[in-house]
């Protein structure tokens, strides 16, 4: 199983961007989707969570101005970003509980989409 994330890029102070993850392999079903950013010098955090109903909750930091949602049918997950602030500046990276086709919950981590946010 792979997360193949993109979507990061450069950006100014109130601007948008959005990121994505598809999951791909031998996949059955994926419980609970992830995003976590890791600033330069900082430890990783928790940016947001989907479950596989669709319930969500999002770090302080970012509440009301990021989304996280996910297309079960395309093992995707979403995070749309607005009001970037400079302090959003980090690697984001995606993260999933994987269900196998033996039945076997693994899990798994994409690799690093680099969002700045500068004037």
């Amino acid at each position: 199983v792979q997360l193949q994330a993109s979507g990061g890029g450069l950006v100014q102070p109130g601007g948008s961007l959005r990121l994505s993850c598809a999951a791909s392999g031998s996949i059955f079903d994926i419980d609970v989707m992830r995003w976590y950013r890791q600033a330069p010098g900082k430890e990783r955090e928790l940016v947001a969570t989907i479950s596989s109903f669709g319930i969500t909750n999002y770090a302080n930091s970012v509440k009301g101005r990021f989304t996280i949602s996910r297309d079960n049918a395309k093992n995707t997950v979403y995070l749309q970003m607005n009001s970037l602030k400079p302090e959003d500046t980090a690697n984001y990276y995606c993260n999933a509980d994987v269900r196998n086709t033996a039945r076997s919950l693994t899990n798994y981590w994409g690799q690093g989409t680099l969002v700045t946010v500068s004037s």
